[in-house]
């Protein structure tokens, strides 16, 4: 699943493409494959936004959002397979939407694809989206501040892994970088988030933004499945330099001493050290 560096990347590669464009047309792409979540229905969805300017694009949490010159909005969420591409999509079987711009830049189109149709692709009007997004996430992970994870933390007694995965509690973790964040801040996933010591959460919060921050440099992570693209249809990076994620019972490349073990929370795989990460 595309999280906070993945869509950060998406971001970045399209918005110099598509700031200050105008939208021409929008088109549906026929697939035979599942449909994906798209509201409006199609017709006002396309009608809405044909002559809009695309005035700027930004992240909330996991989402893309497209700002529209008459204060609209269209946020992507990408889910498990969903890219935005400015390139040739890998295919065009799992194409879903299409956006055309006026003008003659190096781009001219944005295509929305997804390979497992399990995407959602929202349109709303001026102050919608905002006011929605506000009752379902937490602050963004790279803005929190330590005061931040400090009244966050201590308010569940969910083992942290779990809790960072709670985009209520915090917007943009998922599965893959909960485990390198860990790591990297030498937490044991399965200590309560209220007993983190001050010293924790100080490397906690510096975990985090050093790990997406380096994640994003590196464009994301594409995993075995090859799924994740970046905006010109190519591979990420950082999945060459994960230290825990998918790992299992390999030599730990920070102590060099422990092997990765594996446990499943909240159904997911948790990926861990645990000489490196010893539960307090």
């Amino acid at each position: 699943m595309p999280e906070l560096p993945e869509v950060e990347t998406m971001v970045r590669g399209i918005r110099t493409a598509v700031e200050r464009r105008r939208i021409v047309d929008v088109r549906w792409c026929p697939t035979p494959c599942r449909p994906f979540s798209l509201c409006p229905p199609f017709p006002e969805f396309a009608e809405r936004q044909r002559g809009q300017v695309v005035t700027s694009v930004e992240r909330l949490g996991k989402r893309v959002v497209l700002n529209l010159s008459d204060g609209a909005t269209v946020a992507i969420e990408p889910r498990m397979t969903g890219l935005l591409l400015l390139a040739d999509p890998p295919d065009r079987e799992h194409l879903r939407l299409e956006w055309r711009f006026a003008g003659r830049g190096e781009f001219s189109r944005l295509w929305f694809w997804d390979r497992r149709g399990l995407g959602t692709v929202r349109y709303d009007p001026p102050g919608v989206l905002h006011a929605v997004l506000k009752s379902k996430l937490g602050p963004d992970a790279l803005r929190m501040t330590l005061a931040d994870w400090r009244s966050r933390c201590r308010v569940t007694a969910r083992p942290i892994k779990v809790a960072l995965l709670d985009q209520k509690l915090v917007a943009g973790i998922g599965n893959l970088y909960a485990s390198e964040i860990l790591h990297a801040a030498r937490i044991h996933p399965a200590q309560p988030a209220r007993t983190l010591t001050t010293a924790q959460l100080t490397g906690l919060h510096r975990a985090v933004q050093r790990v997406l921050e380096e994640a994003i440099r590196y464009e994301g992570s594409t995993l075995g499945d090859g799924t994740y693209r970046n905006a010109l249809n190519r591979a990420g990076n950082y999945q060459n330099v994960h230290k825990v994620y998918a790992r299992f019972n390999e030599p730990c490349p920070t102590c060099k001493t422990g092997r990765i073990a594996r446990i499943v929370q909240a159904q997911r795989s948790t990926f861990y050290c645990p000489r490196c990460q010893r539960r307090r």
